[in-house]
């Protein structure tokens, strides 16, 4: 088994190893992997974080040894607090990375970070402000940063800031907590699901107090929350049909 680690700031993880497959999630700096398959030009890889596989360019990332992963592992995260800060190398070149970035394998890579990072769990109230951090950022099918995100990638990010772990997809996240059988049972911080005409779980958003709601469509945004789901304050509709609601913390 090879191991990896993302030394650039946001990295495309596919589906297929080629440039035009589809963007399912993205690999932020500092994130680690194993490599599952390699070929010529592209490595499948499985995320240590939350197990996500897909395809990754050669080109944008380095291998790492097996005890290096491991170390690297079970560290309690690092993360960069900033919307967009930079990190330098031993050239004294800059390398821009974006809110969440992993900063523990800094010394794998041979370089230095002076700006902020939040470490450890943080209390539950504390996740609605970070969500705010990426209020108006831009929706991306598969993004994981403020210049693009998805409405899992957002619920993921917003989570891992505070030190939790959720996984990738929102039908994944559906999976984890406790269900709660009522809006009024909830508490902002608590994430709400919701399903299409398949009864597939395709979209999710965090609680916030007084039935209202963040989350990535179109952009991360606010919306009412009520007993049949998200109502649009502009498109004056609902727009997401409500499946169940989570309490993961």
């Amino acid at each position: 088994m090879q191991y990896g680690i993302c030394n650039l700031s946001i990295v495309p993880l596919r589906e297929e190893p080629a440039d035009t497959s589809e963007l399912v999630s993205q690999v932020i700096y500092g994130e680690i992997f194993k490599i599952l398959e390699q070929r010529k030009n592209w490595s499948k890889i499985r995320l240590a974080f939350d197990s996500y596989e897909g395809w990754i360019d050669n080109k944008q990332h380095l291998e790492i040894t097996e005890e290096a992963y491991k170390d690297l592992n079970k560290e309690t995260p690092k993360l960069s607090a900033d919307l967009v800060e930079f990190i330098e190398d031993s050239n004294s070149q800059l390398y821009p990375i974006v809110l969440g970035t992993s900063l523990n394998g800094l010394s794998n890579l041979n370089h230095k970070h002076e700006g902020n990072y939040i470490e450890g769990k943080k209390v539950k109230s504390d996740l609605i402000k970070t969500a705010f951090l990426y209020l108006n950022s831009p929706y991306l099918w598969g993004g994981k940063t403020p210049f693009g995100i998805d409405c899992s990638g957002f619920t993921q990010m917003v989570y891992k800031l505070n030190g939790y772990k959720l996984l990738r997809d929102a039908s994944q996240q559906a999976t984890q907590g406790e269900a709660l059988s009522f809006i009024e049972e909830s508490e902002p911080g608590d994430l709400a699901f919701f399903d299409n005409s398949e009864g597939v779980i395709t979209h999710v958003g965090i609680i916030m107090k007084d039935n209202y709601i963040i989350h990535a469509h179109g952009k991360v945004r606010i919306d009412r929350l009520d007993h049949s789901g998200i109502y649009n304050v502009d498109k004056k509709t609902h727009t997401h049909k409500l499946r169940v609601i989570k309490k993961i913390i």
